[in-house]
């Protein structure tokens, strides 16, 4: 059975996963907008990600006998300066979301909640994966720059990661129907 502070903490975290999936389906729209895409695509996607991530939280907290609670968001930004100020704006969030996590983690482990902690270990690599590939993208944006045909060309190799994250989730799809 969780302890009372470790459900709060976990609801706390659905409803950060939950936002992210609205941040990331905004700026998905506003890519969208400003005809970018590939990065639409791609914030699009992982809009669709950070919902799974939120509802294995949802599954873990039922699963345990806790009551999973949904709460009231705050409505995600709308106007983005430039793709530059965006990723970076995402990065940012993918940093305050590690921290989130983090700090389950620590509190699994002072209370302790051995089955949590363990519960646990796939945010921190997934989180490890979030921070190196949004940071990845603001690396690119630098080296290609935003001047000229950069921003198209920046949209593009964004577009290919979206590509990349299809052709995935088609192998696994194709993997589990054959098993």
């Amino acid at each position: 059975m969780l302890s009372k502070a470790m459900t709060d903490h976990l609801n706390h975290q659905i409803n950060l996963e939950m936002y992210s999936s609205h941040l990331y389906l905004q700026m998905s729209s506003w890519c969208a907008y400003k005809a970018l895409d590939g990065c639409a695509t791609f914030l699009h996607q992982h809009a669709a990600e950070e919902m799974t991530h939120m509802q294995r939280l949802f599954g873990y907290l039922q699963e345990t006998g806790a009551f999973a609670v949904i709460g009231g968001m705050t409505a995600p930004p709308t106007d983005f300066g430039s793709l530059t100020e965006l990723f970076e704006q995402i990065y940012e969030h993918e940093q305050l979301v590690t921290q989130k996590i983090n700090d389950l983690v620590h509190l699994a482990t002072t209370e302790p909640d051995y089955a949590t902690m363990q519960f646990l270990q796939w945010y921190i690599a997934e989180q490890h994966q979030e921070e190196f590939l949004f940071k990845s993208i603001l690396d690119k944006i630098k080296l290609i720059g935003t001047d000229g045909q950069g921003v198209f060309f920046i949209d593009q190799e964004v577009g290919k990661l979206a590509a990349n994250k299809g052709k995935e989730a088609t192998a696994m799809t194709d993997a589990t129907a054959t098993a």
